[in-house]
């Protein structure tokens, strides 16, 4: 008796020793038109073993995939798509490299660099002003989030850094809400949000 540790190891075990028994007879065709037949025979076969996987995109093409990788890529037949060669599949994937991308204080973000780069291109003087005094009370609750106290003098310090200095507020006079204001806010906010919830 022969036991599946002893037989030959499965390149795709998904599909079965009997699948790759034909697979096998196929490589045994001399006749290459006859081989070609066979071939066509054993992915009718794989595909109706996956009948849910048919609406998958190129699902033909990954069945032809498949016979190739179970012959070990010996397979001699015309195939009706470009296989994936045995160098694609088995070499090791391409270093990703993850985006880091240069901020002067991370604590902000990279968004919020790009809306103060927005503030100092806006030419409307009563727009930009609204605009610089949205981004520094954003600033502001960003900064709290690391820190529980803040001096709005060091948020237009780093409005200031940030800008290039092009925005400078640091003696304008501007009084930023007060944390505690845009905290109970938000509580409200998330009150009356969960009110709606239960009427609904």
């Amino acid at each position: 008796m022969e036991y599946n540790t002893q037989l030959k190891k499965l390149a795709l075990p998904e599909y079965g020793r009997n699948i790759q028994n034909m697979v096998d007879y196929c490589l045994a065709i001399p006749d290459r038109n006859e081989r070609k037949r066979c071939a066509n025979t054993i992915i009718n076969i794989m595909g109706n073993m996956f009948p849910h996987l048919r609406d998958v995109n190129d699902f033909k093409h990954i069945l032809w995939d498949h016979l190739a990788i179970m012959s070990d890529f010996k397979l001699d037949i015309d195939y009706p798509y470009e296989i994936v060669t045995k160098e694609e599949l088995y070499s090791k994937p391409g270093k990703i490299e993850y985006s880091r991308p240069d901020m002067l204080y991370r604590h902000y973000g990279k968004t919020l660099e790009k809306m103060v780069k927005i503030a100092t291109e806006l030419e409307d003087p009563q727009e930009k002003e609204q605009f610089v005094l949205l981004v520094a009370t954003h600033m502001k609750k960003s900064y709290i989030q690391w820190n529980k106290d803040v001096d709005d003098m060091k948020i237009f310090i780093d409005l200031y850094d940030l800008s290039n200095r092009k925005i400078d507020i640091r003696d304008s006079g501007i009084k930023l809400p007060e944390m505690k204001d845009l905290g109970q806010r938000n509580n409200n906010n998330n009150n009356n949000g969960k009110k709606n919830q239960k009427k609904k």
